[in-house]
């Protein structure tokens, strides 16, 4: 395993989740609702950020890896899953918005292996239309995760939109990695 910048920002990424997650389960006389609700996304954004930072490090100093290109989507899906699981739990977001999104996380990562293995990959490559949709949680989460006025504006109606459109986008990435992949599944499924 290559240790490198790069990987070492998607290790913190992955190391980060608990922090998200346990603020929520610490006693509320420990820390009040706004300012734990501040700290988790605050720390949700600063891993976000390094979903895109370490991407542009690995490409900028040639450090790019097979390594980094298993563990980036994972420490990404992972990050997502879990604050969708707090944030169902708070009530900020719909259980059918998070089956959605959770479902299809594991289809297309079980799609994207199976087709790694038939030699196939390419054909389910990451696409733009995977990168709006990631863009869209990525945004709606922490707005979610605040659930406070944000510049005089509801952080949660902002929230609620962007992750029904990550929604949507979510459903169409999805069938859009699955219609690429259908010639080689029919192709080995014979």
């Amino acid at each position: 395993m290559p240790i490198n910048v790069p990987i070492i920002l998607t290790w913190l990424r992955i190391a980060m989740i608990p922090l998200v997650v346990g603020l929520f389960y610490l006693p509320s006389s420990w820390m009040a609702e706004p300012a734990r609700d501040t700290l988790a996304a605050w720390a949700f954004i600063v891993a976000a950020l390094t979903d895109w930072f370490d991407g542009w490090l690995a490409r900028r100093w040639n450090q790019t890896s097979a390594f980094g290109a298993f563990l980036d989507p994972v420490a990404d899906k992972l990050m997502v899953c879990a604050a969708l699981i707090v944030l169902l739990d708070l009530g900020r977001v719909d259980a059918f918005i998070s089956l959605i999104i959770i479902g299809r996380e594991i289809t297309i990562s079980a799609l994207r292996e199976w087709m790694a293995k038939i030699g196939a990959s390419a054909s389910v490559a990451v696409h733009r239309l995977g990168k709006f949709k990631t863009a869209a949680q990525m945004v709606a989460i922490p707005c979610l995760l605040y659930d406070q006025p944000l510049f005089g504006m509801s952080s949660r109606l902002l929230g609620d939109i962007l992750i029904v459109i990550a929604a949507v986008l979510t459903v169409w990435s999805m069938f859009y990695y699955l219609q690429r992949a259908w010639p080689a599944i029919r192709e080995k499924s014979q």
